[in-house]
């Protein structure tokens, strides 16, 4: 096959946890090409903080898990590293200060947010994007890549397949 001009591949990257019946967390990162095809998957085994870690990190502490303990890792298992990472859950945006692949927040664009300075909105496709405004790298990675994004797509179906990826390893976990 010939070059397609040098340009890369979009990968995208979608982050997610859910909770299992004993309160511990999964967390899972499907790495997608532009057209929703997944390239890569993983999940991290549950987390689950003991009580000595809720005392101390208090309301740091679902930061703490969503975006170092879960995000981080997954990111470093990853062979396919995204150009983009999105995450439903607003907290996770911590892992943008562990990870150097830009991080955004995925919301409905029907979705009003309050117009906050610490973060830069962007619109993709269906949804609206979210960036901590501290790191620019998200706001420029998205406007290149953004073109590749067809305008009608949907970038929250991603998280639904990795929520249910995730229920099917918490089930097979516990039926061992």
């Amino acid at each position: 096959m010939g070059t397609d001009g040098g340009s890369k591949e979009l990968k995208l990257g979608f982050l997610t946890t859910i909770e299992c019946p004993d309160g511990s967390l999964i967390g899972g990162l499907l790495v997608t090409n532009h057209f929703g095809r997944p390239l890569e998957f993983q999940c991290t085994t549950p987390v689950k903080a003991n009580r000595t870690q809720e005392v101390l990190y208090g309301p740091t502490l679902l930061p703490f898990l969503l975006g170092e303990v879960i995000g981080q890792t997954l990111v470093e298992k990853m062979n396919v590293k995204p150009n983009l990472i999105l995450i439903e859950q607003e907290l996770a945006i911590e892992l943008q200060n562990h990870i150097s692949i830009p991080v955004a927040i995925l919301t409905d664009v029907e979705q009003i947010v309050e117009e906050n300075s610490a973060f830069i909105s962007e619109q993709i496709g269906k949804n609206r994007l979210r960036f901590d405004a501290g790191h620019q790298t998200g706001k420029s990675a998205i406007e290149s890549t953004s073109r590749n994004i067809p305008t009608d797509a949907d970038l929250g179906e991603p998280f639904e397949r990795v929520r249910e990826a995730l229920s099917e390893a918490v089930k097979m976990g516990s039926s061992r």
